[in-house]
């Protein structure tokens, strides 16, 4: 799924900045490749002869975002600490911790806080469990509304049009044998979810896993984020792990919630 920013209208915005426009996209074109991307593979990414990408890349070198690695380029350390600082300034994610926290303690699971971003859910915070895999670690990662338990939670706080018009325009590509990509199924799941107040998604991202998603909501009673509990179905089953969890993410959520 490609995650660059919708560039449409760039022409016509004479307040935009071309160069900033470009080396931005050069750093999101690490999006799909976890490994050191070439000068050439750059330039392709964002559609530029390789020597533009050679300045963009000396640029943001020298400034720290990109750094030199065996095979080419890599994003560079700086880019932590803009993460830190766009986390620190979030007022939800000091609002989040201290409730995910004791969520955590209270479930013994993964428990993650996602920001909602359109098509995309983002995650914020991830609270480990004693079975991860390496991308579980990770904040910053982005997943499919659609498809999610906290994305199909956010999408039930909408209007029902308004939640269609996200489903369709989403990519809806399986990255499980298991994953719904059908717009009718996974209306039919939001509106199951809009009367439950969470909703549960089943090996829907990645296989063995069951979630549990409960949406935040601003001051203006607008969705904004999810809470997500995950849990093995080795060690779950379907309505056990909703009779259990649910009521405390849906909970915990609502404490956040503005």
């Amino acid at each position: 799924m490609s995650k660059f920013r919708e560039t449409s209208g760039e022409d016509e915005d004479r307040l935009f900045v071309r160069s900033v426009g470009k080396a931005f996209r050069l750093l999101e074109a690490f999006a799909d490749t976890p490994g050191p991307m070439t000068l050439s593979q750059l330039a392709a990414a964002i559609e530029v002869d390789k020597s533009g990408a050679q300045r963009l890349a000396h640029t943001l070198g020298r400034l720290g975002y990109l750094e030199k690695a065996k095979g080419g380029f890599r994003p560079g350390r700086r880019l932590l600490e803009r993460s830190f600082d766009y986390l620190r300034g979030q007022p939800i994610v000091s609002r989040a911790v201290p409730i995910l926290a004791e969520l955590r303690r209270d479930v013994g699971e993964r428990v993650d806080l996602s920001l909602f971003d359109d098509t995309a859910m983002i995650y914020l915070v991830r609270l480990q469990s004693k079975r991860e895999s390496f991308y579980a670690h990770l904040n910053g990662r982005r997943v499919p509304t659609y498809c999610t338990a906290g994305g199909q939670a956010v999408l039930a706080q909408l209007a029902p049009e308004a939640a269609l018009d996200v489903v369709e325009r989403s990519e809806r590509v399986p990255t499980t044998p298991r994953t719904i990509t059908s717009v009718e199924e996974t209306m039919r799941l939001v509106a199951q979810a809009r009367e439950a107040g969470f909703a549960i998604a089943l090996e829907q991202v990645w296989l063995g896993e069951i979630a549990c998603g409960a949406a935040i909501l601003d001051e203006r009673k607008r969705p904004v984020a999810a809470i997500h509990v995950v849990g093995s179905i080795a060690e779950w089953t379907s309505d056990d792990f909703m009779r259990r969890i649910a009521p405390l993410a849906r909970d915990a959520a609502r404490a956040i919630s503005f």
